[in-house]
């Protein structure tokens, strides 16, 4: 790997010696003016709001109070301010950081924006559904991820090198049969998106034919539920983001006590099926499982209770032994599966794959949104509204989502508010 080692020498001479005070162009710089603007703008808007809030709350806590805990859409809608002020304020931060030429600088403050924008989007969604109020930050989004890069050379110089020291690594180690795995030794795989693109498409297969099988076997001996969890195609991506996680955590425990992977696996796989599930109630008023029911040996199980229903002992077992088998057997047979795409095809194939499932996403949450919209009143009134209604009726979706029930009063979403007053002013 003389090669190899020859480009790494140029990475580290080129990360050392790229001009951190080139001078931005003059577009970014005009970026930066905005960002500045729009940061020194929202910040005294959100402190209106914020001072609105409080107001409201010390007027009457009823309105925001379920019994004696905070009602659903109080908590988000006060996690969307938070983000809000960090967003403001790194925005302000990034865009003096630009027009004075400090790239790294702001190359560290794009990182901060990335993550609240990406934030931003999730509580937007939660609060409002999939709409227009995503376009601007998706938009800054997707400016924010290729400018982290360009505005610091050092780290373009670096993302350069290290595209051609792959390219040799990859070469000498599919010559050595040790393709796609951890030439450091520290884990068992490589966690590069080639490697875990594929992890999450192979397990979201797997994943719903495991769930198909179980729910047949035991849960309804003999009736056929599709559980599949996209609009297209025979994918439950719970499974496939879960042995992500899985991949990610455990890469350096593949050679641990069976226990350790296990425990490990079984905190992760549990956690994920709470997070996933308070996500689809909040933003949809989606309930896809619910095991409050759920007992061991005859006694209701403490996990279920404590999760509200969101996971259960048995399902955190499940998922250990899933880590297990996974990291022990399915990893390494899989990893020889996936070094099977031709070379030539390797990159391009995984990129139009990501590009399809990023559609089927997107579309799966869309439809998913207007379902909700459906159901609580709200008829369709724009086109994405109308294709989907058409297309994508309430009937379709409930042959589709067998397992997924949809009431609007459990989520935190603006439309249920606003369907309940269209219903009642209809009465």
């Amino acid at each position: 790997m003389a090669g190899a080692r020859k480009v790494d020498n140029e990475l580290s001479a080129g990360y050392e010696g790229a001009s951190e005070h080139k001078s931005l162009p003059l577009i970014i710089k005009a970026y930066g003016l905005l960002c500045l603007a729009d940061g020194a703008f929202s910040l005294p808007s959100v402190s209106v709001h914020i001072g609105k809030m409080i107001w409201a709350l010390l007027r009457d806590p009823r309105a925001a109070i379920v019994g004696i805990d905070p009602s659903l859409a109080t908590v988000v809608a006060a996690l969307a301010l938070g983000v809000s002020v960090i967003d403001g304020t790194a925005l302000v931060a990034f865009g003096i950081a630009l027009l004075r030429n400090r790239r790294r600088y702001a190359g560290r403050v794009s990182q901060i924006l990335i993550i609240t924008t990406f934030f931003q989007i999730v509580l937007g969604a939660m609060m409002q559904g999939i709409g227009t109020h995503l376009i601007a930050p998706a938009i800054q989004l997707l400016i924010l991820l290729p400018l982290s890069v360009i505005v610091d050379p050092a780290l373009l110089q670096e993302r350069r090198l290290q595209r051609r020291l792959r390219n040799m690594v990859e070469r000498d180690a599919a010559d050595e049969g040790m393709l796609g795995r951890d030439l450091d030794g520290r884990g068992y795989i490589q966690l590069n998106f080639f490697n875990l693109f594929w992890v999450f498409m192979v397990s979201s297969v797997l994943g719903l034919a495991i769930e198909l099988a179980f729910h047949m076997l035991f849960v309804d001996p003999g009736s056929y539920q599709d559980r599949a969890g996209m609009l297209f195609g025979p994918f439950s991506p719970i499974y496939g983001y879960g042995a992500v996680l899985l991949t990610i955590a455990l890469n350096r425990f593949y050679r641990s006590n069976f226990l350790i992977i296990f425990l490990v696996s079984a905190l992760i796989g549990g956690l994920f099926e709470f997070a996933v599930s308070w996500f689809m109630q909040t933003a949809f008023g989606a309930v896809a499982w619910n095991y409050s029911d759920a007992v061991i040996f005859g006694v209701p199980d403490p996990v279920a209770s404590l999760l509200q229903g969101r996971t259960s002992t048995e399902f955190m077992i499940m998922w250990g032994l899933l880590g297990l088998g996974w990291i022990r057997f399915c990893l390494p047979r899989l990893l020889r599966l996936i070094n099977k795409i031709p070379w030539k095809m390797r990159y391009s194939l995984t990129t139009l794959c990501a590009v399809l499932m990023i559609i089927n996403g997107v579309m799966t949450l869309q439809a998913i949104d207007c379902w909700f919209e459906r159901i609580s009143g709200i008829p369709p009134s724009d086109p994405v509204q109308i294709f989907y209604a058409t297309y994508f009726d309430n009937r379709r979706m409930e042959r589709r989502f067998q397992s997924m029930s949809i009431n609007p009063e459990v989520s935190s979403r603006i439309d249920a508010d606003r369907a309940d007053r269209a219903v009642n002013s209809d009465r």
